[in-house]
């Protein structure tokens, strides 16, 4: 699999997005009608972020590894009472035809403590299964019921958005 290469893409679809707290992680997933090559190069390309991914108001990328994968990334958040400039580092675990793991952490931020994260991409009958594991901590304390809930909008709104884009 070669970064943003071009891929057929599938067509129809159902949303389905599931939520689950884990210990110390949010987790949800979504069924997207496409195959994971195609979901793979959408996240792959973080420079068009701005574009599908509303909050990010821009994408830097900063350095890369020797295969043309992303390594780090500069990112401009702007989330109504959420505003952030930060950097995170990846780790792309991925088969030739998209499946696999791209995971994610936090380098530097400013109101971010931490931001850990994976989204695992498997083949299912009609596409690919995306399942997004976050967990975010802000410099500021925030209850852990409070910390959860705003975990599982920023999955669900990027699963969603994710789909929209890789679908259309």
């Amino acid at each position: 699999m070669t970064p943003h290469a071009g891929h057929p893409r599938s067509s129809g679809s159902a949303v389905r997005v599931a939520c689950r707290p884990m210990a110390d992680r949010t987790q949800s997933s979504i069924e997207i009608a496409a195959e994971p090559g195609d979901v793979l190069d959408v996240i792959a390309d973080f420079e068009r972020y701005p574009e599908w991914a509303h909050e990010v108001k821009s994408a830097t990328l900063l350095t890369e590894d020797g295969d043309g994968w992303a390594d780090q990334v500069e990112f401009r958040l702007d989330a109504g009472a959420i505003k952030d400039h930060y950097v995170l580092e990846y780790d792309w675990n991925v088969a030739e035809d998209g499946t696999g793991s791209v995971s994610w952490h936090l380098v530097r931020a400013t109101l971010l403590k931490g931001l850990n994260g994976t989204y695992t991409l498997d083949r299912v009958a009609d596409g690919t299964r995306v399942t997004y594991d976050l967990e975010v901590e802000l410099t500021m304390p925030m209850i852990g019921l409070l910390k959860r809930k705003a975990e599982k909008h920023i999955i669900n709104l990027a699963l969603s958005e994710l789909k929209k884009r890789v679908e259309a």
